[in-house]
């Protein structure tokens, strides 16, 4: 992140404009909206910035931008349109020590005036550090169909109750009373009231609240998916954005773990096969300690909770102490890296059935129905397998699987740096050998052509 996005003070403060045309134009009618004093410097100004002086919205001084000017000021923006008047104007913001912005000259500027979303107080800035200022206005155009208008008339009068509001206990039921007035209460009374009862319905809120028994902590046990933050649910993403506490695994990428609240307590309790890893007994323990506080904990689990991942023994634990649990499915990685190859994981007149095997259990190599498996057409997912790949070889060459079986290899599935080798059960372990990520066994399945899978990439680039 070259540019550090924050919110600058404007209220008191002078912002310096030198130049008359349209690129100060286009800054002034932005910059109007704050509270800051406006100072325009230009031998000639247009039209709309003498109108905007005549009506004392901002004052213009029909000459150029001297040293002098810039004492004080909190920002300089050079509009000049001319190359060597605005460096000139930039070498005075340097001298003065102010943070300068020279219109359509991102090198040499100190900052860069994001796109903005505004609801005010509710503003959304948007910027791309300069490389697609076409994608920041797609995104602005976007969020301005999102946002209502009346968000910023719910956001005044909630900024006003703000100290009321903080009678409540800080956490989760003061979030509780906020997103019950901003989602909920608080739009249907300005709909079918208007302004003046937003004050009434947050009295009445704020009562509610407070008279209400704390909510009881609970476990929300939500599949993560194989990393792709576009493969996360919708339910997934909004029990992020409400969690107090997120156990996560060390297979949950940072692109998720990034859509939990910011005040969120996130712990990492991965593990990582004949590797440190977190105890099982130390994971019931802070579930049942945070929930048991009253806090509300996603299990995150990396692809879904229900496969491979001792689901069943983190219930119990639950259950043993009383607390309330839910299961959010995700995408598991036998799903997604069946179709980063193109092929279905059943097709009709090859397998009616597909097995999800682990490579290795609380023993040792895991062993399965292998007699079964090596029959012709036979498909299978193997998680955890990279260690015992050689073990799983011989059990079906042994029971009589036919060496020149296909087998995808997908390393990282889904993710930025994913990797996937075509490969035989002869070659099987081989293929393995420099595999350093997670990656799934799709044993019975071969990558379909390397331009198709090339092209489905492809198609995701232009989609986004």
């Amino acid at each position: 992140m070259k540019h550090f996005p924050i919110y600058l003070s404007m209220d008191g403060h002078t912002i310096l404009v030198a130049g008359g045309g349209d690129a100060a134009v286009a800054k002034l009618r932005l910059l109007l909206k704050t509270t800051a004093r406006l100072r325009v410097f230009a031998d000639s100004a247009d039209a709309q910035i003498r109108d905007w002086a005549a009506q004392g919205r901002l004052e213009w001084l029909p000459r150029g931008l001297q040293v002098s000017d810039a004492a004080g000021a909190r920002l300089i923006y050079a509009a000049a349109e001319d190359t060597v008047e605005d460096a000139r104007i930039a070498a005075i913001g340097a001298e003065a020590g102010v943070l300068t912005n020279i219109v359509d000259n991102l090198a040499d500027s100190d900052f860069i005036t994001p796109a903005i979303v505004d609801r005010d107080p509710v503003t959304v800035a948007i910027g791309t550090e300069g490389a697609a200022p076409v994608l920041a206005r797609a995104i602005k155009a976007d969020l301005e169909a999102r946002l209502p208008q009346q968000l910023g008339v719910l956001a005044r009068i909630g900024k006003l109750f703000r100290p009321l509001a903080d009678r409540l206990p800080m956490g989760r039921k003061r979030r509780d009373f906020w997103a019950d007035y901003y989602f909920d209460a608080g739009p249907r009374a300005l709909e079918q009231q208007g302004e003046a009862a937003l004050n009434a319905t947050l009295a009445e809120l704020l009562f509610d609240h407070h008279a209400a028994a704390a909510r009881p902590g609970r476990v929300d046990f939500v599949g993560a998916g194989p990393g792709d933050p576009e493969l996360l649910t919708l339910k997934a993403r909004k029990l992020l954005d409400k969690a107090d506490v997120v156990l996560h695994d060390r297979l949950v990428s940072p692109q998720i773990l990034e859509l939990a609240r910011r005040e969120a307590l996130l712990v990492d309790v991965g593990k990582e096969g004949f590797g440190p890893s977190t105890p099982q007994e130390r994971i019931h323990q802070l579930m049942a300690e945070h929930a048991g506080n009253g806090a509300h904990v996603v299990r995150l689990k990396a692809g879904d909770p229900g496969v491979f991942a001792r689901l069943d023994e983190e219930i119990g634990a639950l259950e043993e102490v009383g607390i309330a649990w839910a299961i959010h499915p995700g995408i598991t990685a036998a799903a997604a890296g069946a179709a980063q190859i193109g092929q279905p994981l059943t097709a009709r007149g090859r397998n009616t059935a597909v097995r999800f095997m682990t490579g290795h259990d609380m023993k040792g190599f895991a062993d399965h129905d292998w007699r079964a498996l090596a029959r012709p057409g036979e498909v299978a997912a193997i998680y955890m397998g990279k260690r015992s790949a050689r073990f799983a070889q011989g059990r079906l060459l042994m029971h009589g699987a036919d060496p020149a079986t296909p087998v995808s290899v997908v390393e990282n599935v889904s993710r930025p740096d994913t990797r996937v080798v075509g490969t035989t059960l002869a070659e099987l372990p081989a293929a393995l050998d420099d595999i350093n990520g997670p990656a799934v066994i799709l044993f019975g399945l071969a990558p379909r052509a390397a331009a198709s899978i090339t092209n489905t990439f492809a198609s995701k680039e232009l989609a986004l």
